[in-house]
Formats: structure tokens, C-alpha cells, sequence
């Protein structure tokens, strides 16, 4: 799913927005037993109650496509009957009025769904009366397309507040305050079926993940039967190791330099495509050999590739590349550029020793107190 396509979806979440039909919980203990279950009609809860759900749903929504959100495709054998998008897609279809089905749901959950402490399962199912689209881009309110029927599940955490003082009128005193138990945003949660192209995809989920480090891989394998992709932090390991094997001994500042900028100027590039930029085998070489890497590391690569990288699965682009910042790192100076400003920095033989060099273009503060150069005038 695109970011625009999930936007669409969001906008839903809001007073008079969206056709909820029906939310559901099940608030479970530390222990994973079953403190409650609840199922309701969604228009008649309190309208204050409803924003708070609101921020809930938005939030399992929300974040950066290939690292919070993720698209997965559901293997064949899973949609025959007992397989895990056959069973999706009868939640979906009795528009969560199964009481059975709820609690299989739920037990599902909570046997693969690993955290300690309280939490809270939300499901909730809608009908998004999907809007004609004119060729301007434009929304046609009265041409709908479909009706996109789906189920949005939300994994909270719920925790005690905080203990403190508040103030009360009655007495007109600041007294001790009483500890409640606060459903938090949530952990983990999905989207089924994903609305691709605007449109129902029931090969499809999409899965959210608060840490794209920790993507609960056995509750992503086990409810929802897709296999996860390689963790935010995995593949920006594989892709360091892949680098460092390729360039072995000669891994110059500068190479390493060109790599990132040659990465940044591609996603620059494909900034306004709504799916985000993925790096194949081809493209990684193709980056290598503009970056300098000689025949012989493009020999080295090729070894290494086949060993670290699982195959067929390209790399995210944004997870293996800060485009915000530049870092070089020494065990006890760490220096952090713009991306814009790396032509700023070198490396240099001074006196014999290997130095690193910054260019100075403006002002120089040192904890906060200006410098002046020998071009100033320190009368001034």
C-alpha cells in the first residue's frame, strides 16, 4: 500500500468520518488470562470515547512504509480452509458478530502474541464506501467504486499512570491522585485485507510494528500466516557486513562516502514514487562500481552477496542509509554533517598522522560561545 492509499484510510478517523460498524476488545492480564471482553456498536459509545479510539486507530496507521508498515502477502496454502487468511476472512465477513470466532481470535493472540504486562486486543471492522476518482485526481463523492469492508486490529499496552498530585475543587486542595489503569497507543496491530491499487487485496495485510526492530516475527507467522521481512536493524547489519567484505582492507573514507551519497541520490530520485526505493543485487553493484570499487572488490562482492544476503529479498533503501545525517565515528570523537554539507569533510596526512578535516565556510561556536578567525575584528 502506498502512503496515499493509507491516508485515505486515516481520514476516516475523525467526527462523521467513516462507517465503523462494530468495535470489540479483549483486555488481557500479565498472567495472559482473559480479564474481559467487550463487543458494541460503534456509533453508540460516548463521542469523547470515540476520539480516544480515533488516536488508536490513527496511530496503527501510522509511521514509514518499509519500516513501521509493512506489506505482506499471505502464502497460497493459507487462504484453503483452516489456513490463517481463510480464517481472516471469516472475522471480516461476519462483521465481528461470531462471538466465536472473537475468542479464537483472541486466543490466537494471546498464545503468540508475546509482552509482559497488561494489554489490550481492539478490533474493529468498517465499510469504506470507496470514491470514484475523476483523472484529475479529484474525489467523486457520489461514483463510488466499491465498498471496502475491513478489519483493523490494535494492540495496546495498558499500563498504571503515574502516581502524582492533582488538584481537587471540593476541597480546594492539591491531593494524592489515584493510579488508573491507561490504554496506550499500540504496540503492534494490521490491516486486512490491504487496500491496494484503492481497492480490496485479500492476498494482502497490512502490519504495523511500533519497533521495526522488533517486529514480533512469531505473532506475525502465526495469526497472520505471512512471513516478516527482514528487521530494520538486520538489514542494516547485512548491508555493513556486505560492504566491508566487498571493499576487504581498502575501505577508504571516500568510497564509503560516495556509497551513501550515490543511495541519497537515488532516493532524491524517487522521492515521488508513493512506494519506497528498494536496492536488489543489480542496484547494489551498479552503486559500488560508481562509488570506485575496483574489479577485484567487484569480484569480492559477488561472493559475498550470495553469502549474507537472503535471496530474493531486496534491501530498503532508507534502512541501510541516514538521509538525515553523516556520521564518522572514532572511539572517542563523533562528528555528524548533513547530508549537503559532506564535501565539507576529508581525510588528510598531517605530520604523519591520518587526520580528519573540516572545512570551515562559516561562524565557529564552541559550547555556545562564538570564535573569530583572523579575518575578523575582534573590535568589532
Amino acid at each position: 500500500m502506498t502512503k496515499k492509499e493509507i491516508n485515505e484510510l486515516k481520514k476516516q478517523y475523525q467526527k462523521d468520518g467513516g462507517c465503523i460498524t462494530r468495535i470489540c476488545g479483549c483486555y488481557v492480564g500479565g498472567e495472559k488470562e482473559k480479564i474481559t471482553s467487550f463487543r458494541e456498536a460503534f456509533y453508540a459509545l460516548q463521542e469523547e470515547d470515540t476520539y480516544k479510539y480515533y488516536e488508536i486507530f490513527k496511530k496503527t496507521l501510522s509511521g514509514t512504509p518499509g519500516r513501521n508498515l509493512l506489506d505482506l502477502e499471505f502464502p497460497l496454502d493459507s487462504e484453503f480452509e483452516g489456513g490463517t487468511q481463510e480464517f481472516l476472512l471469516r472475522l471480516r465477513n461476519s462483521e465481528l458478530m461470531d462471538d466465536a470466532l472473537l475468542d479464537e481470535f483472541y486466543d490466537k493472540v494471546i498464545q503468540y502474541y508475546y509482552y509482559v504486562g497488561n494489554y489490550l486486543i481492539l478490533l474493529i471492522h468498517n465499510a469504506y464506501d470507496v470514491p470514484g476518482r475523476a483523472s484529475d485526481g479529484l474525489d467523486m463523492e457520489d461514483a463510488s467504486d466499491e465498498v471496502f469492508s475491513y478489519l483493523l486490529c490494535s494492540i495496546c499496552p495498558v499500563n498504571l499512570s503515574k502516581p502524582g498530585l492533582s488538584y481537587h475543587p471540593e476541597s480546594n486542595l492539591f491531593q494524592n491522585c489515584s493510579r488508573d489503569w491507561l490504554v496506550e497507543l499500540p504496540e503492534v496491530g494490521f490491516l486486512f485485507p490491504a487496500f491496494t491499487d484503492r481497492s480490496t487485496d485479500l492476498h494482502s495485510v497490512l502490519y504495523y510494528t511500533k519497533n521495526p526492530d522488533a517486529p514480533h516475527e512469531e505473532f506475525v507467522d502465526s495469526v497472520l500466516g505471512a512471513a516478516v521481512p527482514i528487521p530494520v536493524c538486520s538489514q542494516r547489519e547485512m548491508f555493513q557486513e556486505l560492504i566491508e567484505d566487498t571493499l576487504g582492507e581498502k575501505r577508504e573514507y571516500e568510497t564509503i562516502m560516495s556509497i551513501q551519497e550515490n543511495i541519497q541520490e537515488r532516493m532524491e530520485e524517487s522521492k515521488d514514487n508513493p512506494r519506497p526505493l528498494t536496492l536488489d543485487k543489480r542496484d547494489v553493484e551498479q552503486i559500488l562500481t560508481q562509488s570506485g570499487a575496483n574489479e577485484e572488490q567487484m569480484q569480492q562482492f559477488e561472493e559475498a552477496y550470495t553469502r549474507i544476503m537472503p535471496e530474493n529479498t531486496p534491501i530498503v533503501a532508507a534502512n541501510v542509509v541516514n538521509a538525515k545525517r553523516f556520521e564518522v565515528k572514532t572511539p572517542n570523537i563523533t562528528v555528524q554533517v548533513k547530508p549537503e554539507f559532506t564535501h565539507l569533510l576529508e581525510t588528510r596526512e598531517i605530520d604523519g598522522r591520518n587526520c580528519l578535516v573540516i572545512a570551515i565556510e562559516d561562524k565557529v561556536a564552541v559550547n555556545g560561545i562564538p570564535l573569530y578567525d583572523e579575518f575578523d575584528d575582534p573590535g568589532e
